[in-house]
């Protein structure tokens, strides 16, 4: 099942585990039950603290549970978790068997602290890099806490839960039974959303924080450089943003950084965060910042947090990135997670066998229809102006594929469904002006990005476009904040173009902060 690289690899992580564990596995005659029992048995081939026992009696087949042996299993996989999802599979290992979790002791700290009974189900797909951050994380707080368990599912194997559950999107969670959230969510926000008193806490330990000689306001390419080159001058450095990665980690494939023929975002991220954390950086994760307060005479900026805390610093870079436009359209709000989903890679698997459109003919756009049309019925890519924009060779790949359609000079009008979910869509042909409808279970919008700049508006200079106004040195209107990376005009929204304008605005803090720090 496991080749013999990967088990070369598991042998040295399962040295880590500490407490013996067994996998308790709940299995029958199919093929995937045979897979997973080869999966199991290569496993615990790998150390003598993992057995594996096939008397396991859990809800979904097949399935297998993670213990302590002698104890319960509170972390549990329903179905294989291969792809992206075996870095979760292999954490899950170490640490139910004692291995100590890398996170911020805050957080930590509050997951053993949660004293009330907690089950969460997750259903992922494999092919999704945004599942395992969620995944990982509740396992975690299942092996840290008695009181919490979770079960981590493969929609595409159980596809009639799936269903039953109208479940669209991934990573989804449910709670006690209820629907607890989609996307994206570490630790600390699901803590956060629990125990309401987590927030409050937070607000207090960043209100006390001392001022910052550069505080980095997002977390993506851009922001992690300006706080790398900012942290390596010895002056105080802080990165706060809702997640650490940004945009990237929405990234499948990265072929156009320089010196990096091929990653992934995810993959990026982390290594982002981990040559962040070489340097003397405070970096806080999971704050949505609200407002920036200029410097006065006391010479420091204030950024505001939803949380209710405050931080100062002598210079301020704003590298807040972008989010996924949306068509502005009826339905498009209602039908979200239900059918409208921007995630060709997280949610493909869900639409299998089902007709499915891509709003957007740029590279996005073509790209995602070409990944859907290996996994859905049909795919109909509907683009607004005359012709793609799009590189030739993809077009030229998207036009060979026999279960694609394309229709240009399109504007889409509606997104229609039956309450629960997407049945099809509307749009009008721009050169007749004529309405047609198209009948369909999913619509993936890929018509670019939006900067996340509106709590900026009545602070720094704004384009029409709503990016921040910068120079060729990365300044503002405003003396001591710097902007970087998607959410200003610099052209072209690249990785490698944002991390070069993060390098530019923590480079022009530093100069800022050495000329109006300097005696007279």
């Amino acid at each position: 099942m496991l080749d013999a690289d990967l088990k070369t690899q598991l042998k040295t992580y399962l040295e880590m585990v500490r407490e013996p564990i067994e996998l308790v596995a709940t299995v029958d005659d199919g093929p995937k039950s045979r897979e997973m029992t080869e999966m199991l048995e290569d496993i615990a081939a790998q150390s003598d603290k993992v057995s594996v026992r096939t008397d396991g009696t859990a809800d979904r087949t097949p399935s297998f549970g993670i213990a302590r042996v002698g104890d319960t299993a509170r972390v549990e996989f329903a179905g294989l978790p291969l792809g992206h999802e075996f870095t979760s599979l292999v954490l899950a290992l170490l640490h139910v068997g004692g291995h100590a979790p890398k996170d911020d002791i805050e957080v930590l700290e509050a997951i053993r602290g949660i004293d009330e009974p907690h089950h969460f189900v997750t259903y992922m797909s494999l092919s999704c890099q945004n599942c395992p951050t969620v995944v990982q994380a509740l396992n975690t707080m299942a092996a840290l806490n008695p009181n919490i368990t979770h079960t981590a599912v493969e929609g595409s194997l159980f596809q009639d839960e799936v269903t039953e559950k109208n479940v669209l999107a991934v990573p989804t969670i449910y709670l006690d039974g209820e629907l607890f959230g989609q996307g994206r969510m570490d630790a600390r926000e699901i803590v956060g959303r629990i125990d309401t008193g987590a927030s409050s806490r937070d607000a207090e330990r960043m209100s006390g924080m001392e001022p910052f000689d550069v505080l980095v306001v997002g977390g993506g390419p851009a922001g992690a450089s300006a706080a790398i080159y900012a942290a390596r001058k010895g002056i105080r450095t802080g990165l706060v943003a809702e997640r650490f990665g940004g945009q990237v980690l929405d990234t499948m494939a990265i072929e156009n950084l320089i010196s990096v023929p091929y990653t992934e975002g995810p993959k990026l991220a982390a290594a982002l965060e981990e040559h962040l954390g070489g340097y003397e950086a405070d970096v806080l994760k999971g704050q949505h910042a609200t407002a920036l307060h200029p410097a006065g005479d006391d010479g420091l900026h204030r950024v505001e947090f939803e949380n209710g805390g405050e931080l100062s610093a002598r210079n301020v870079v704003l590298a807040t990135g972008a989010r996924w436009r949306t068509m502005g359209v009826p339905g498009e709000d209602e039908y979200r997670n239900k059918g409208v989903t921007f995630c060709p890679h997280c949610d493909g698997p869900l639409f299998k066998g089902k007709r499915v459109a891509v709003i957007g003919g740029g590279n996005s756009g073509v790209e995602a229809a070409i990944d859907l049309a290996g996994l859905v019925g049909h795919v109909t890519l509907v683009e607004f102006l005359d012709e793609m924009r799009a590189d030739a060779v993809l077009q030229r790949k998207l036009r060979s594929l026999d279960n694609v359609d394309v229709i240009l000079g399109a504007r889409t009008t509606e997104v229609l469904g039956d309450g629960s979910q997407v049945t099809g869509l509307t749009y009008e042909d721009r050169a007749s002006g004529e309405s047609h409808t198209l009948e369909l279970q999913g619509v993936f919008v890929q018509i670019g990005l939006l900067p996340n700049t509106e709590w900026l508006k009545d602070t720094v200079e704004l384009s029409e476009r709503g990016e921040i106004v910068v120079d060729d040195k990365g300044r503002t209107n405003v003396p001591g904040v710097f902007g970087a990376g998607d959410a200003t005009t610099v052209p072209f929204k690249q990785i490698v173009v944002a991390m070069g304008a993060g390098s530019t605005a923590a480079l022009s803090a530093f100069d800022h902060l050495i000329r109006t720090s300097a005696p007279a």
